[in-house]
């Protein structure tokens, strides 16, 4: 056990560093003073010098364990930097390099010797560590022990045999990823002992996460246009094969130096690659998801996805590699529904069935034979043999040695157990991968919440394209007109009584030829919380799975009024010639509008007074007016809100609120403050308030079960039996209290006002009124930060 009193001393001496980042110092101590750890931290917060650190303050030699060639050469270089004493034994090196390795190991001339698992099952290296024993093992990327994990190895399930023959060293497991699941597996399959187990540091404050739906052929000149910018670099793509990491590369070294980096290249070559990208002469690097980096470098601006990753963890790995200097950051996932199908494609080749790993099982007995003669004997094809085997020997049904000779494991018929259970699981693993990239929610919060960081405070990241719908890279918000609101009413009407499939929807509705803009519609309502969208599988006749989206109504959802209709946005692709068509076209009419003098001096008018409502309330200009309505809107030069009112674009919302202002501008004259600022329930003129009060008055005498559509500033007026639900008078007014507060909230944030507080929640305070602090926190479905929040307005407003 080493004193813990002088890591800071060593952490400045050796590392140049004068504190610890923090969560490093307590897991640093736990280590240096002999206990067994399992850290999970994020890529790029400091979890290597986490072990190296402590095996200093140990003394003697330290083991690491790593599967990434790349990253064990990376650790091992910088190590060596500092002046201290590392070698590295792996496939890449030469044998001389590796027998120098162990002669130095066992002559107790290292500091660090870095191994790659498969070390482990050449036999006798085992034992040679066993004679001379390190003072600390590091197993890095432990999440590859666990067959819950999303790489996991069957090399590294077998490391917990050997490490009691290591002990009484201190073993620490680190991984950048690891669920609940994987971290009791973890522990469990290396038997640590008493182990001080930390879990933190998840939320990564300067990464803004977006995730774009675009179909395969779009994704390379998307990528290509988005790297352009210089801002942007350097930057990593992960390509979902090595045929897809050469072609992504090829055709972006046409604009700026970039190469492709996966396990089929040579050595030599992935050396170069990883040297002149930490160097600054590639800017960037396309790689394998399933390879990885194992490249530290700081300042990379942009990870994208050109496909869906296989699970959640993986993609958090590796968007993990951007941004570790701490200064704004981005990551772009690229995806459609055809990459599930892919994934569902490989989940079939990697799993073969499970009667093929049992005809395996059933010719082998207590003693190894080759496995080619169980091979030849088997007549089965090569790579479902390969895989089979492979899958049999990780799940305990059978040994292989290092020579590829295999025999029958003692356990019986286990192994049949735990491989559907790793089926199943991968399964999930892509339903998850599948359910965040189509989540309506922050991004970093759903991280956060997948990895059960019990120390982040769970809230919006601000910067994702969920949050920030605006400063998306890959795809520009806007609100929809008329038409639009129209077909996604009836869409919502459409899956009322149950979900339904979004295909069977777009056959059925046929509210649109055009497929993409059909899903961008049910794109937009989902991400505003009036519907969800899940994936959804059936078995045909002939027992063939197929999977399809299912799209359900919320409670939101049903009767939207205008007001809502405001919080949906629709998705544009974000390239440069894309955004300028976004912001100028004719919904109806692709061509551009060509307006005359005097059209484009109240063009300006409108721009200027847009500009400066949206700087008042912190909001994009769109979200006042899209750039096509605004258009419309200088073609038309209405002089009355009844004219305004039939532009593109201009509903009932957008007249009560703007009307004044806009009508104003038309006529040449000024506009009222009262019509500048958004804080301002509605400007609006005489005889538009005269319209609301007649069409209230008609509200009120329309016979019970209709529903009318009322211009509002509040709540919408709903005559119909709640049942148990059914509003007071007095229940109506704070309804419409809370949710008058609640659009100055969201409006003051920038957001939609669902993010405040939903529908449902509002409703459920109206009716509970509560009037303290524990019969608030007592409504359904107010979530505790909420509370925390918004607690004293809300018991304010409810206390009258």
């Amino acid at each position: 056990m080493a004193p813990t009193s002088d890591l800071s001393g060593i952490l400045h001496r050796t590392f140049g560093h004068r504190e610890f980042r923090p969560h490093q110092q307590a897991v640093c101590e736990a280590a240096a003073a002999g206990r067994d750890v399992l850290l999970v931290m994020p890529t790029g917060a400091g979890k290597s010098l986490c072990y190296q650190l402590p095996a200093l303050a140990l003394g003697g030699t330290a083991l690491v364990i790593s599967p990434l060639i790349a990253l064990m050469d990376d650790q091992a270089g910088k190590l060596e930097a500092l002046g201290l004493r590392v070698a590295r034994i792996h496939s890449g090196l030469s044998r001389d390099d590796a027998r120098k390795a162990c002669r130095d190991y066992l002559d107790g001339m290292l500091d660090f010797l870095f191994i790659a698992p498969e070390r482990m099952r050449v036999p006798g290296f085992p034992e040679m560590l066993a004679k001379r024993k390190p003072t600390l093992v590091a197993i890095d990327e432990a999440h590859c022990i666990s067959q819950w994990g999303h790489d996991f190895r069957p090399d590294y399930r077998t490391l917990g045999q050997h490490l009691p023959a290591l002990r009484p060293a201190s073993i620490v497991a680190l991984t950048a990823t690891a669920t609940p699941a994987v971290r009791s597996d973890v522990l469990a399959q290396l038997q640590l002992r008493d182990a001080a187990v930390f879990v933190t540091g998840f939320r990564r404050e300067n990464l803004a996460v977006e995730v774009v739906e675009l179909s395969k052929p779009q994704r390379l000149a998307f990528t290509a246009k988005l790297l352009k910018d210089k801002e942007s670099r350097p930057a990593i793509v992960y390509a979902p094969s090595r045929k897809a990491a050469e072609e992504i590369a090829g055709e972006l070294n046409r604009q700026f130096p970039a190469s492709a980096y996966h396990a089929g290249l040579p050595p030599t070559v992935r050396e170069s690659v990883q040297r002149e990208f930490l160097s600054g002469k590639l800017d960037v690097v396309v790689a394998t998801i399933a390879f990885g980096m194992g490249v530290d470098k700081a300042n990379v601006r942009t990870v994208i996805h050109a496909a869906l990753p296989s699970s959640v963890e993986g993609f958090y790995q590796e968007i993990g590699r951007a941004g570790r200097d701490g200064l704004p950051s981005r990551s772009v996932l690229l995806h459609s529904f055809q990459d599930r199908k892919m994934h569902e494609f490989f989940l079939e080749r990697d799993y073969p069935p499970a009667d093929d790993l049992a005809r395996i099982r059933a010719v082998l007995d207590g003693d190894f034979v080759p496995s080619e003669q169980v091979y030849r004997r088997l007549r089965m094809p090569e790579d479902v043999f390969a895989k089979s085997l492979e899958k049999l020997v990780s799940q305990g049904g059978a040994v292989m040695d290092f020579g590829g000779n295999v025999k029958a494991a003692d356990e019986s018929e286990g192994w049949q157990r735990g491989y559907h259970r790793q089926v199943a699981f991968r399964r999930e693993q892509i339903d998850r991968m599948v359910a965040f990239a189509e989540t309506a929610q922050c991004r970093m919060g759903a991280l956060v919440r997948h990895f059960g960081d019990t120390t982040d405070r769970t809230g919006a990241c601000g910067r994702c394209d969920v949050c920030r719908p605006e400063e998306a890279r890959g795809s520009v918000s806007r609100s929809a007109d008329t038409g639009e609101r129209r077909a996604m009413r009836a869409i919502l009407r459409a899956i009322e009584g149950s979900g339904r499939s979004t295909g069977k929807l777009f056959t059925d509705l046929a509210l649109t030829k055009d497929r993409r803009e059909f899903d961008g519609w049910v794109d937009a309502l989902g991400r505003a919380g009036l519907l969800t969208v899940a994936g959804e599988t059936f078995r045909t006749p002939e027992g063939r799975d197929v999977t399809y989206r299912k799209a359900t109504i919320t409670f939101e959802g049903r009767e939207p009024d205008e007001r809502t209709m405001d919080t949906v946005l629709l998705r544009e692709e974000a390239p440069e010639e894309a955004k300028s068509k976004a912001r100028t076209r004719n919904r109806d009419k692709p061509v551009a509008v060509e307006l005359n003098a005097a059209q484009r001096g109240l063009e300006a008018s409108l721009r200027a007074w847009r500009k400066g409502l949206a700087a008042e309330s912190g909001k994009p200009a769109f979200l006042v007016l899209s750039d096509a309505t605004l258009l419309a809107v200088a073609a038309a030069q209405p002089r009355t809100l009844g004219e305004l009112e039939r532009v593109k674009g201009m509903g009932p919302q957008k007249v009560e609120q703007f009307g004044a202002a806009i009508v104003g501008l038309v006529r040449g004259g000024a506009v009222p403050d009262s019509a500048v600022g958004i804080g301002v329930a509605a400007a609006v003129s005489a005889a538009a308030k005269v319209k609301v009060k007649e069409e209230s008055r008609r509200a009120r005498e329309t016979p019970v079960g209709e529903r009318v559509e009322v211009p509002r500033r509040a709540a919408p007026v709903v005559v119909r039996p709640m049942a148990a639900e059914e509003l007071t008078a007095e229940q109506l007014r704070l309804e419409a209290e809370i949710r008058e507060w609640r659009r100055g909230e969201a409006a003051a944030a920038g957001l939609p006002s669902f993010f405040v507080l939903s529908d449902t929640v509002v409703r459920s305070l109206a009716v509970a009124r509560p009037g303290s602090l524990p019969e608030l926190r007592a409504v359904p479905s107010l979530a505790a930060e909420k509370v925390d929040r918004f607690g004293a307005a809300l018991l304010g407003l409810c206390r009258g």
